[in-house]
């Protein structure tokens, strides 16, 4: 029986937040373990498996960038959909799922011949040296294959997400994350695969997870469904979901590029060891950011679509419980960070020299960490009001006018250059928080004024 999300306008916000959000914040956590879980195996391979970890680790920028495809289309088509069902239009809010389901289709088939021609050229741009690109091509060969089912499934799943169904798109992404942990040991040490077997693992779990989103959303129990009649692209449909999802994928993208100009800048004044650790940073910053991207898609669709009902009281008040909930895991994760730095080196490596090398390097790292809440809480309100201005100009800023100069401008300001690279991050995350405070100050406002005028 078709099911109705009228729930998001009526229910309370606190009780509605947390219902989306736990869902959201566990599906943040499983999706995170197809590429942890591969890590944790390939780390603990005997031999070889700190240089295989560092190669599989170069990929990294690769993968993000397939991510961020997925939410270019996702992260503007969702918020839109949600906005379209909130005005009571499940019709456009079906058009607009089904022409994102195109453009993703489109958008796998050029990645997919991309990344088989000229992945090795790009795992040497990106911070492979002659000791691990032989792990990171071997990976990379494979993972290019499923790249549709990671579009599909990353980006398919935000829609059902959008519709409140969030324990839905919870166990989206667990079905592949627990076929993704049954195989990688078959597959990497059961057939003697090494670091293709974790990537043929990865691959038939993501298609598991895509076959599964694509039978909820063309069955019965959504709100909103792909239909074949809408599958044609429309400019006045696909453009402006592009421009809204602009900023996600900027986030995502630019990540790739900001951990090749890390990798890059480590390997000149640490070797390997440091692009080692620095594998081992930018996992713990995901898993720790993950509950935070959680519960802002959890507050998403109740945003978005009390936004498209023009209910401005609904709207403040997500974000102010958003806020609080963003920092008060902000705090208390930068604590644990501090206190406990090697706990998270050893999930990934039984290498002494490694993991003490890790430790400092994460304090460093991760400074910041507790104001971050503030700038996930504004960056994901202001996707769920559909300002996509204001949302890349958060995004840009902190990417690529602060972070990515200061990777080359610490360096000649501190007398320990390795120290100085992993010290770019805090510095330009207290300055990018600061930006997007004032920023969102302004143009929240505007916003809720015009909504209530309206109303």
């Amino acid at each position: 029986m078709k099911q109705n999300n009228d729930f998001l306008g009526t229910e309370p916000i606190g009780k509605l937040l947390w219902k989306l959000s736990i869902p959201a914040i566990a599906a943040q956590i499983i999706n995170l373990l197809y590429n942890l879980v591969d890590r944790v195996y390939i780390g603990h391979m005997p031999g070889d498996g700190a240089l295989a970890l560092t190669g599989v680790g170069v990929c990294m920028p690769i993968i993000m960038i397939v991510s961020a495809f997925a939410a270019l289309v996702s992260n503007g088509g969702a918020p839109r959909a949600s906005m379209a069902m909130g005005k009571g239009d499940n019709d456009e809010a079906e058009h607009i799922l089904s022409n994102s389901f195109s453009l993703q289709l489109v958008i796998s088939a050029i990645l997919t011949v991309v990344l088989l021609l000229f992945n090795r050229p790009l795992l040497l741009a990106f911070g492979a040296s002659e000791n691990t690109i032989a792990y990171a091509t071997s990976y990379m060969n494979i993972y290019a294959i499923g790249t549709v089912f990671v579009q599909l499934t990353l980006g398919m799943n935000a829609f059902i997400t959008a519709q409140g169904f969030a324990k839905t798109g919870m166990l989206s992404v667990l079905i592949g994350a627990v076929c993704n942990i049954i195989l990688d040991p078959l597959f990497i040490y059961g057939f003697d695969m090494g670091v293709r077997g974790a990537a043929v693992a990865t691959v038939i779990s993501q298609a598991i997870s895509a076959v599964w989103v694509l039978g909820f959303l063309t069955g019965k129990k959504t709100v909103i469904r792909i239909r074949r009649k809408y599958l044609k692209m429309r400019a006045d449909i696909v453009f402006p979901g592009m421009a809204l999802g602009l900023a996600p994928f900027i986030m995502q993208a630019s990540e790739s590029v900001i951990v090749v100009c890390f990798n890059a800048s480590l390997l000149k004044y640490g070797g390997d060891v440091a692009v080692g650790a620095m594998t081992i940073l930018s996992s713990a910053m995901q898993f720790s950011m993950l509950p935070m991207q959680g519960l802002g898609q959890g507050a998403q669709p109740i945003s978005s679509y009390n936004f498209g009902a023009k209910n401005a009281a609904r709207v403040k008040k997500t974000f102010r419980l958003l806020l609080v909930y963003t920092v008060a895991y902000a705090v208390t994760i930068w604590a644990l960070l501090m206190l406990f730095p090697e706990m998270f080196a050893m999930i990934f490596t039984e290498d002494a020299a490694l993991i003490a090398y890790t430790k400092s390097a994460l304090r460093i790292y991760c400074a910041a960490m507790g104001i971050f809440g503030i700038q996930m809480a504004c960056q994901f309100t202001f996707i769920s009001i559909g300002n996509a201005g204001a949302s890349i100009a958060v995004a840009v800023m902190r990417k690529f006018v602060l972070l990515l100069p200061l990777i080359y401008i610490m360096p000649h300001l501190m007398e320990d250059k390795t120290r100085a690279v992993y010290m770019a991050e805090p510095v330009a995350d207290i300055l990018a928080v600061i930006f997007t405070m004032i920023l969102f100050a302004v143009q929240f406002k505007k916003a809720m004024r015009k909504l209530e005028d309206k109303d």
